[in-house]
Order: C-alpha cells, then structure tokens, then sequence
C-alpha cells in the first residue's frame, strides 16, 4: 500500500508546480484542473468508471425511474400512499444486504476474474427486469416488486465494485478522501439532473412501462463496462480455499464492528436516517390528486425533482469548497438543525400559507425540493466520507458495503415508519387531513440525531481514524491476495481500458 505521508507530500508538490490560476477564466478551467489531478493522482480510468456507475447508472437510471415508478404504483397498481411508501423501502433491499455482493466480488472469482463478470452480470439482470416491466399489459404487483428489485440489485451489485475502489484510494491517499466522495456526488447528481429533468417528459409521452424500456440502456452500459473492462487474471481458489475467504472476511468485518472506534459513528449513521421518517409519498400524492392541492402534471412533478437535483448538486459543491476539511461533528451539528427546519417547508405548502402570502404553488415546491435536497446532501457527504476511513485493509470493499448496507437500513426504517404513520394518520388517496401532522412529526424526529453527535469521532477528515494496527490486521491483510485484492486494471495500469 502506497504511504499516505508521501501521497500528501506529492500532491503538495503537484499543486505547488500548478498553482490556481485567478480570475474568470480560472473559474471555468478550476473543474477540469481538478479532473486532471484526479486522473493523475488516481488514474483516469478509475475517474471514468465512478463517473459511468455513479453518473449514469446510478444517477440518470435512478432519475428516470423515480417518477416513473412513482406513476406507475399510484396508476397501475392504484396503491394507496401508505402502501407505496412501503413498497419504495422494499426496493431498497438489494443494498441492505450489499454486504454479500461485495464478498462475492472480492472472494468468488467466476471464471478466473473477480470484476468482469459481476458486472456483465448486473448489467443482464437490470435490462431483463427492466424489459419485463416494461412489455408486459398486466403485471401482478408481486412480479411487479420481484421485477424492481431485481432492477435495484442490478444498479447494486455494479455499485459495490466502485465502492471498493473510493474505499481503496481514500486509504492510500487520505487527503484526497473528500475529493473523491465530490466527484461520486457530483456525477450522481448530476446524472440525477438530466435524469429528472427527462422523466416528467418521457413518462407522459409513452407512459411509465415505456420509460422502464428506456431504462435498459443504463444497464446495457454496465453490460459493456464488464466486457471492456481489462483486468488480471487470477488463479481459481478451490472451493475450500473460497469458503476459508469467506470465513475469514466475516471474522475481520465482526471484529472490526467491535471497535469502538467504529461501532459509535455506525449506530448515529443509522438512527440519523432511521429517525427522518420518509413520507414523501404522501406529498406525492398530494401533489397529483388532493382536489384542494396544486394538481401538478407529470412534466411539473419531473421538473420540481429536476430542480431538486440541481440543489443536491449546490450541497456537493458547497461541501466540496466550504465544509470538506471541517470536523465531522460540528457540520453534522448545524446540518442537522436545518435539515429539520427544512421539513417545515411541506408544511407550509400543504396549509397553503403560501398562497395566502402570495407564492404559487410550482415557485415554492421548488424552492422546496431545492433547498432540502442541497441540506440532505450536504448532511450525507461527511457520513460518506467517514464512512470511507472506518474499512480495515484488506476488505475495503466488502466493509465499505456493510456500513452503506446500515445506512440502507436505516432508510428502509424510514421508508417503513413514515408508511404506517401515513396509514395511522388515514392519509390515503383522496383524504388528506392530518398530512400536516405527519409533516410535522418527520421535521421534529430529524432533530433528534443532534442528541447522539457524541457518537461521531471529533477528528479532521483529512487524517485516518483507524489505528495503524487495525488498518494493518493479520486477518484483514490474508483475506485476499495483494495483487488481486482491487481492480488492478483500475489502479495501476497506465493503458487504455474502456473504450467509452
């Protein structure tokens, strides 16, 4: 493993030798600088395979299907809120258990490679579900769900592979840990962008079982990523030897939870989004079918996340130039504040106190959707980030998965209580009464989390957390071989790899 010492040594070297440049022409040309220190620092096709997993799979696939699977569980499957407030967290199962995709990545090679053919296979397993929702007239709701969760598994397992490379080069090169979580948030974001802002448009052109089509082309890009993708062939472990991996990563994941160095932030990240209770669905329906509420076409529900997404975009750059070298704690203080105030915008909307100031509906939804989408992210990129410097050596990939696998649950916790307080609340497609009290109940729960900041380590984000010994612990380090423990063709080759 490279020494961060030097690493930071070079890039102060790197950036005496280029130092900024001032004016407006150093604003334009400041992003692509930083791309090429990234791609020297990193190398390219490491910049270009999160930009393609992030961006495009993840950001424009998940924009795009948003909106459509939003009016395709309220139009064709005539859900009630409550009932799809459930059934968006169910979709997330696939990354609650991401912990598994990345031990088969990192310790069951197929074929004698450990990345390509995961790859290869997400991408089939998201264009097969995709075309499913897509061409068939009468989905039952079981297949339904079975045919987006297979599609969210798919953007998963492709996903974990990127992770163990972020984990791997914020190992290496601490100092750059922030830089990398930006270009992972600024890719999904704007990805999101283009996503959202196409949605609206396509869902009423050929309807949301037309737009799944559509989203087989995201996963056909993963399909080639798998095929194009060079990497070192390795030697094919017996299956003992597979299963001692197994085991043995297992052991090393467990003793490292155990740390409490590690198990603290795990638990704030949790109940940080567990207590944020998801009721978003409410507010979707809301929007589209209360007679006393704006009743906003599918291009304006598009465009109000389009919008949003430009906020979340704001949030990663705000952080990226502001907050990245500012102590965990005390961002996650004031976000949190603010995160909660943020909620009380809906509650402006539904009480229609905007109306009565003279504010339309349209301009203060997307305020709305703005604003709290930009403090949501800028809440999520120092957990990001901590997240990255709590994986031992040796798993980084499979690790980095099981802490996002808590945050996942934690957002399924979310998803499901925000759910059966819409049903307790009697919020339902045509009744919409107590909306408000769900509104304000979710903005005084997100305030909670302030109370458990003591669990949050106080330390800069530019240094490691994990001890020497724990980044370097027998078990961790013979879990895989050095050679073959990332994508080598990502790291260190100095070829051409994609042809994208």
């Amino acid at each position: 493993m490279e020494d961060p010492k030097e690493n930071v040594h070079a890039v102060a070297q790197r950036q005496e030798k280029n130092p900024k440049k001032m004016g407006f022409w150093g604003l334009l040309t400041s992003p692509i600088d930083w791309l090429k220190m990234l791609c020297e620092e990193l190398h390219w096709s490491f910049v270009l395979g999160v930009v393609i997993v992030y961006g495009i799979s993840q950001g424009l696939g998940v924009g795009l299907s948003r909106v459509s699977t939003q009016y395709y569980m309220k139009d064709e499957q005539k859900m009630q809120p409550s009932e799809a407030q459930v059934y968006f967290g169910m979709i997330q199962i696939p990354w609650v258990i991401k912990p598994l995709w990345g031990l088969l990545t990192d310790t069951v090679p197929i074929l004698g490679y450990r990345r390509r053919p995961y790859f290869v296979s997400a991408g089939f397993i998201g264009i097969s579900s995709m075309l499913v929702l897509s061409l068939h007239k009468k989905l039952h709701l079981a297949f339904a769900m079975f045919s987006l969760i297979a599609g969210s598994a798919g953007i998963a397992i492709a996903d974990v592979t990127i992770d163990a490379c972020v984990t791997q080069n914020s190992i290496s090169h601490p100092s750059l840990a922030g830089d990398m979580q930006s270009l992972c948030g600024l890719s999904s974001s704007i990805g999101a962008l283009i996503g959202f802002s196409l949605s609206g448009f396509f869902v009423h052109l050929v309807g949301p079982k037309g737009v799944f089509g559509l989203l087989s082309i995201p996963s056909g890009l993963v399909v080639l990523v798998g095929m194009l993708l060079r990497e070192s062939r390795v030697h094919n472990s017996g299956i003992r030897r597979v299963s001692e991996k197994l085991v043995d990563a297992g052991k090393t994941m467990w003793t490292t939870l155990k740390f409490r160095e590690v198990w603290r932030p795990c638990l704030y990240m949790y109940l940080s989004l567990a207590l944020a209770l998801n009721i978003h669905e409410g507010m979707f329906y809301w929007y589209t079918e209360s007679k006393g509420g704006p009743s906003f076409s599918q291009e304006v529900v598009g465009s109000i996340s389009a919008i949003g997404a430009v906020g979340s975009l704001f949030g990663v750059l705000i952080y990226q130039n502001l907050l990245r070298n500012k102590p965990f704690r005390g961002i996650l203080f004031w976000i949190q504040l603010l995160y909660g105030a943020s909620g009380l915008l809906d509650l402006v909307l539904v009480l229609r106190i905007n109306l009565k100031i003279g504010v339309p509906d349209y301009f203060f939804a997307v305020i709305d959707a703005a604003i709290s989408l930009m403090i949501g992210r800028i809440k999520w990129m120092p957990l990001l980030v901590l997240s990255s410097k709590l994986c031992p050596a040796g798993i980084e990939g499979t690790f980095f998965a099981l802490l996002m696998s808590i945050d996942h649950v934690g957002l399924l916790s979310s998803s499901s209580a925000g759910g059966l307080l819409l049903h307790i609340l009697k919020v339902t497609r045509t009744q919409f009464d107590n909306l408000w009290v769900a509104i304000l109940i979710r903005s005084l729960l997100r305030i909670v989390p302030v109370g458990f900041l003591f669990l949050i380590p106080k330390s800069d984000p530019n240094l490691s957390i994990l001890s020497t010994e724990m980044m370097r612990t027998k078990k961790g380090a013979s879990v895989f071989e050095p050679e073959t423990a990332e994508m080598v063709s990502l790291i260190n080759s100095t070829r051409p790899e994609l042809g994208m």
